[in-house]
């Protein structure tokens, strides 16, 4: 596996990889993975790329010179007699997983996790610039030829974002298999070009986390309790968390957690302190075993992202918590279970703030919505989709043998 991010940095791409480490290992497969870090690694699987000192964008440790990284990972994996190789990202640990297999003859798997486009725009400092030259140093080492971006796509009309979905694209088209958690996100790719050959194949959560989580039981409101909510990402624009707490002042009688850190942390702290006491926390960055302690503790998720997220993991965390999830994206309504979940009449605070109240005023719809993400649990082990993910390594295999 490469990734530009991975543990202890928090997010959905570093809890996917650990679910499909845990998964992998058990049905006795050899992973390793190679990723930036912020200090070295006691596990003898997690080997450490060339990382820049003094520079990490939104948090992360950055992978630098790619030229390094890239000898590097061409060691590790002729050392290591690696068969296949995993991408997960797009920056400069995915650019040299690409060279470094390319140059050993290694068939390479990319998961496209998300919408680069909306992230650069929402977290680089002075976008238009940076994604430029974020662009022409990944063109520089893989080339932009295989692609045609069809501009009158909404989320592609400006020219910042045709440059990201270039990369996104030409990056999907010099892989052997793609991998991809959504069909709604799958469809976008293959309008704007991607001609590898495409799977749809959900993200899922290890044994480890199941067995933490238990079998929960069904929400139940009690009767003069607050609604108790959570909501969890990065604290960033393109997550909206500022919508979350705009409903939330909408929503009386609803209290809330919220788990995460990023560039509006300051901004969420500052709305949240207007609220009265005790209707918000904001925790901040915590680790997996805390997001789920919260979620233990709540009766509803609400993600309030729009036209970003492809499948959130802790979507999936909160359905395994027997959580009723509130998402304001249409396109996420493809994961939750039947039953399980609400997707807002309207995206904006608003529609957001009327799903929260008409939980608070119906607790027997909380614990229906509760009981039908507790039936669903199965769909989201990352044990049920294993022999898919080992599918796709084959049929990668298979186009280089």
């Amino acid at each position: 596996m490469v990734t530009d991010y991975y543990l202890p940095t928090l997010g959905g791409v570093q809890t996917v990889i650990k679910a499909h480490r845990e998964a992998l290992e058990q049905a006795g497969h050899e992973v390793t993975v190679f990723a930036p870090l912020a200090e070295p690694s006691t596990d003898a699987r997690v080997v450490r790329l060339p990382t820049a000192r003094g520079f990490a964008p939104d948090g992360y440790p950055f992978t630098w010179t790619p030229t390094a990284a890239a000898t590097a990972l061409r060691d590790g994996l002729r050392t290591r007699g690696i068969e296949i190789v995993h991408v997960h990202t797009e920056m400069f640990a995915a650019l040299a997983g690409f060279e470094a297999a390319r140059a050993l003859g290694i068939p390479i798997v990319q998961t496209m996790h998300g919408r680069i486009d909306v992230y650069t725009r929402s977290v680089l400092p002075l976008p238009s610039v940076t994604t430029a030259l974020l662009a022409a140093m990944h063109r520089r080492r893989l080339s932009h030829d295989r692609s045609r971006i069809d501009s009158t796509a909404a989320y592609a009309r400006t020219r910042m974002a045709r440059r990201m979905w270039r990369l996104m694209v030409s990056q999907a088209n010099h892989a052997d298999q793609v991998i991809v958690p959504s069909a709604h996100f799958a469809a976008k790719l293959v309008a704007q070009g991607v001609q590898t050959p495409l799977t749809v194949l959900s993200n899922g959560l290890e044994s480890s986390v199941l067995e933490r989580v238990g079998t929960p039981p069904p929400r139940i409101v009690a009767p003069d309790e607050p609604l108790r909510v959570v909501w969890c990402g990065r604290l960033s624009p393109e997550k909206r968390p500022q919508v979350f707490v705009d409903a939330l002042r909408q929503s009386p009688g609803v209290h809330a957690d919220m788990f995460g850190d990023g560039v509006a942390r300051r901004a969420v702290a500052d709305a949240a302190a207007e609220l009265p006491s005790g209707r918000l926390t904001v925790h901040g960055g915590v680790p997996q075993s805390q997001v789920l302690d919260g979620m233990r503790r709540a009766h509803v998720l609400v993600s309030t992202s729009l036209d970003f997220d492809n499948q959130p993991m802790v979507i999936l965390e909160a359905i395994a918590s027997g959580l009723p999830v509130i998402v304001a994206d249409p396109d996420l309504a493809e994961m939750l279970p039947d039953g399980g979940g609400i997707v807002t009449a309207t995206p904006d605070a608003a529609g957001v703030a009327d799903a929260l109240r008409r939980l608070r005023d119906d607790p027997t719809a909380v614990r229906s919505l509760s009981m039908a993400a507790i039936s669903h649990r199965e769909q989201i082990a990352q044990d049920t989709h294993r022999q898919a993910l080992i599918d796709v390594y084959r049929a990668a295999l298979s186009n280089v043998s």
